[in-house]
């Protein structure tokens, strides 16, 4: 049987908040949303009660997780700062060191199990990033390589298309997430646990916390990379993951016109910010050639991305063309890489596939995330 938002209420009317109020009657609760039995809600309170309120919000995803036919429970502390500004809460202290040597700033502990975590990141939508995303991670284990991909695009997921799951992931002793396995890959996707046609309402705290629990609360298992599938542009997302995880590097991907390449240039900038290496860029629909004639068409110019790869110093990692297999193969669910393997664009994303695993094996792999300090 279904639970009810009724049900979820009913028991959280049984827990205190700090202020001892039944939590139900601080106005803190947001909509309650259920979709095939995972519960999705946030907590706002002020930001100066965030340290008070982290109890309560455990307690708040035990009582859901109690409730008969919730399969998961994903609760986020959304801290409110005067004005109506929000702030994500305050990450857990780092571990006591020992001995008598000063302890040195420590970055974000890694994913369990995983070697390397690389973003595929865009400046803006619409240029090709989810697919270029789960065709290198195919390439990446065309290579040799276990690979898994997460991705944290929470309000326009991809994956669940690109791959044609439908299935939902199995919990493990009801509080982690087993990823789904496809041509080889571990994948998750926040498109797993909800309704295609669901609208992720949510503030920036609440998608951190999302991507934080689908890094840590998943079992990904042994794998040399993750790819993260970045949602476009450069924000909450973008810094959760800086923060969270130690970041092997970016690729930035990027069709050649100007206009692309100038929210190209804010998504290298963003990650040079934080210290984050860049791998590389990728220029997608790079070209088109007529499969009738075989005349090649430039339609979004062609080589902008290389030269402001050179401009900005960076790696050009290669040339995807505008193709309509490419197009085809995605919107089935049924990447290029996985289902034609000998194609020739295959071949382009196993080319890239080297130079990043390459650059993975250079110097500076394994390094660990900076802390990041946002300026007033």
């Amino acid at each position: 049987m279904a639970p009810t938002k009724e049900q979820i209420l009913a028991r959280l009317a049984a827990i205190a908040a700090p202020d001892g109020r039944k939590v139900t009657e601080t106005g803190a609760v947001s909509d309650i949303v259920i979709t095939d039995g995972k519960v999705f809600f946030s907590v706002s309170v002020d930001a100066a009660a965030v340290k008070a309120w982290e109890p309560v919000r455990k307690q708040v995803e035990e009582a859901v997780r109690s409730v008969p036919g919730v399969v998961s429970a994903m609760i986020a502390l959304t801290a409110e700062r005067a004005g109506g500004k929000s702030a994500p809460a305050p990450a857990a202290p780092p571990p006591p060191t020992h001995g008598h040597a000063h302890a040195q700033p420590q970055g974000p502990a890694g994913v369990p199990g995983v070697k390397s975590i690389i973003a595929v990141a865009s400046g803006k939508g619409g240029v090709g990033k989810s697919t270029t995303a789960i065709n290198l991670a195919l390439a990446l284990r065309d290579l040799g390589l276990k690979v898994g991909v997460l991705d944290a695009d929470i309000y326009g997921p991809s994956l669940p298309k690109l791959l044609a799951i439908r299935e939902k992931p199995e919990t493990i002793g009801g509080k982690r997430l087993k990823p789904i396995s496809r041509y080889g890959l571990n994948v998750m996707s926040i498109g797993f646990l909800i309704d295609e046609e669901t609208p992720m309402i949510w503030r920036g705290p609440m998608v951190m916390s999302a991507l934080t629990q689908m890094l840590r609360e998943v079992e990904w298992g042994d794998l040399d990379v993750m790819v993260v599938d970045m949602p476009p542009g450069t924000g909450d997302a973008q810094l959760t993951m800086a923060q969270q995880v130690p970041l092997a590097g970016s690729i930035i991907v990027s069709t050649p016109q100007d206009l692309a390449l100038i929210d190209a240039r804010r998504g290298v900038a963003m990650f040079k910010r934080v210290n984050v290496p860049i791998l590389g860029v990728i220029e997608n629909m790079s070209y088109f050639l007529c499969p009738e004639c075989g005349t090649r068409s430039d339609i979004f110019g062609h080589g902008g991305a290389r030269h402001e790869a050179e401009r900005l110093n960076v790696p050009f990692l290669g040339e995807v063309p505008l193709d309509m297999t490419i197009r085809e193969t995605s919107d089935a669910g049924l990447p290029v890489v996985a289902t034609q393997p000998d194609g020739p664009h295959a071949k382009v994303y196993r080319a890239i596939a080297e130079r990043v695993r390459d650059s993975l094996a250079g110097p500076g792999a394994g390094r660990a995330a900076p802390k990041i300090v946002i300026e007033a």
